[in-house]
């Protein structure tokens, strides 16, 4: 019998400039702290959805003595990842275009199995995190971080921001995805057939406030003019008119020096 993979959600960011911008600014300090307690420095470490690489080159930093892999499903910004890493001059560190439902590496490949930002955006992350778990050694760990945009809060108060959260939140559950992935690691863990003390929860929050505010303020205003201004329009979840009242108040917040926006990420490390 054939296991096919099920359909994938779609992507709706793409890789408009103004989220490659994003996605650059994550570290494995800002993005992955649950995760560095438990980094060796002779780890071989799966990197799933690495994006640019800039969170990949830090945890091969961490584990100089073993062995850190990057895998996306994008060439395009696996060609960015290997600049990254051929800037920061770092050796032990390959990318590789791959499936998270169907990952090429034998049982028991890797210390650490890590996915940053991913099981939000595709159909099936139970079955993702059974696949991850397979990769994953006896003794080592699998982590997730999940953003929960419907928990987002920010200053000042407006109804149009609100209508901006239900816009992504309607948009990202009828294209496929899962935007309260952060709130249900525990459950999707579950789900995969893990539980009790070896699955650790908890939750980060990341407040852009000052020069952080500006740039993911005007990131954002970027963004919902890039393919997920299309991918809503799309599917109907907003007229062109809201997203331009959306952009608007954006760029608004950016210029605002007592505004500031508050993420939510719940976070999962699973021992093996």
């Amino acid at each position: 019998m054939t296991t096919t993979s099920p359909p994938p959600a779609k992507y709706l960011h793409g890789h408009h400039p103004s989220v490659l911008k994003s996605h650059s600014w994550r570290t494995a300090q800002n993005s992955a702290a649950h995760l560095l307690p438990h980094i060796t420095p002779n780890a071989h470490i799966l990197d799933i959805g690495c994006g640019p690489g800039t969170i990949t080159c830090d945890l091969a930093a961490l584990a100089p003595a073993g062995h850190t892999t990057g895998l996306d499903a994008s060439p395009a910004v696996l060609t960015t990842a290997r600049a990254t890493a051929a800037t920061r001059h770092i050796p032990n560190i390959s990318f590789a275009q791959g499936d998270i439902y169907a990952l090429a590496y034998a049982d028991a490949s890797f210390d650490v199995v890590h996915a940053h930002q991913v099981l939000q955006h595709i159909g099936d992350p139970v079955r993702a995190l059974r696949e991850m778990l397979r990769v994953a050694r006896k003794g080592g760990v699998v982590a997730c971080r999940e953003a929960d945009t419907a928990a987002s809060v920010w200053w000042p108060r407006s109804r149009v921001m609100e209508d901006w959260r239900d816009t992504y939140v309607r948009t990202a559950e009828g294209s496929g995805g899962s935007p309260y992935a952060g709130r249900m690691l525990g459950v999707l863990a579950r789900e995969a057939g893990v539980e009790g003390e070896r699955v650790s929860v908890g939750a980060s929050a990341t407040c852009y406030a000052g020069a952080d505010r500006r740039w993911w303020c005007e990131m954002w205003a970027e963004r919902m003019q890039g393919e997920l201004r299309g991918n809503i329009l799309e599917g109907g979840y907003a007229t062109v008119e809201r997203l331009d009242e959306q952009v608007r108040v954006w760029s608004e917040m950016a210029g605002d020096e007592d505004a500031m926006f508050t993420m939510v990420h719940g976070e999962m490390i699973v021992k093996v």
